[in-house]
């Protein structure tokens, strides 16, 4: 007689009709492999199994990379929605003064932003009543601001630059300077005969504007922008 126990009839005639429900579970794939190397002992090294362990860690490389993909493009969509939102809303406005009050609000909640400013350079002097009284959003500078902000003794001359604060860095912020942690400044050309201008998205968020991000649709959004300040401005 065998002193081997004998496997259960029932499970064994389960199996048998159904040997899919083995080779698909990998817990149980696992442990027969295990059983297997144990009976044949510690001087037999079984070069399938170790062929199947690395195919196994490859293609669990592969799934996880699969889901960073995934992950990435419902990122990229989400992200071209929010922008797309925020240009259609930044647009409805007819007067400039609520075109400007509009991106300080709406426009800034759809961005997820904390602090939206139009920076403007300009000979003329900022006691403008005009001026004063649009002061949440917009702001005027002398020629050759807007390069020094954005470059900051460094050259180069990218439409968006993305960076991170550690608070108070920028007086622009205003107020809200204390919380900002990471800043996009969106270079603005309105034109021949015209100075350039800015516009700098405040975020409370360390990672939501980082140098290692992509800017395409933020570089969109700026050309969308410029095309609306240039028909304010003519």
């Amino acid at each position: 007689m065998s002193s081997k126990p004998k496997m259960d009839d029932h499970l064994r005639e389960r199996i048998i009709s159904q040997p899919d429900v083995i080779l698909e579970d990998q817990d149980v794939m696992h442990a027969l492999i295990a059983a297997n190397e144990r009976a044949m002992g510690s001087n037999i090294v079984d070069l399938r199994g170790v062929a199947m362990d690395r195919l196994e860690a490859r293609l669990d490389q592969l799934e996880d990379t699969h889901r960073s993909v995934i992950a990435a493009a419902y990122d990229n969509l989400a992200g071209t929605n929010q922008v797309h939102r925020a240009i259609l809303r930044m647009l409805d406005p007819t007067e400039f003064e609520a075109f400007l009050h509009n991106l300080g609000g709406e426009v800034a909640q759809i961005l997820r932003v904390a602090s939206v400013r139009l920076i403007l350079e300009t000979v003329q002097d900022d006691a403008d009543p005009a001026v004063q009284r649009l002061g949440d959003v917009l702001t005027v500078a002398e020629p050759g601001f807007i390069a020094r902000y954005i470059e900051n003794g460094r050259g180069g001359e990218r439409q968006v630059t993305l960076r991170q604060l550690t608070g108070r860095e920028s007086t622009l912020h205003a107020g809200a300077a204390a919380h900002i942690r990471s800043e996009a400044c969106l270079r603005l050309d309105f034109g021949g005969g015209r100075l350039p201008g800015m516009l700098v998205l405040g975020a409370e968020d360390q990672h939501q504007f980082t140098p290692q991000q992509g800017t395409d649709l933020l570089t969109f959004f700026a050309g969308v922008f410029e095309r609306a300040m240039r028909r304010w401005l003519s």
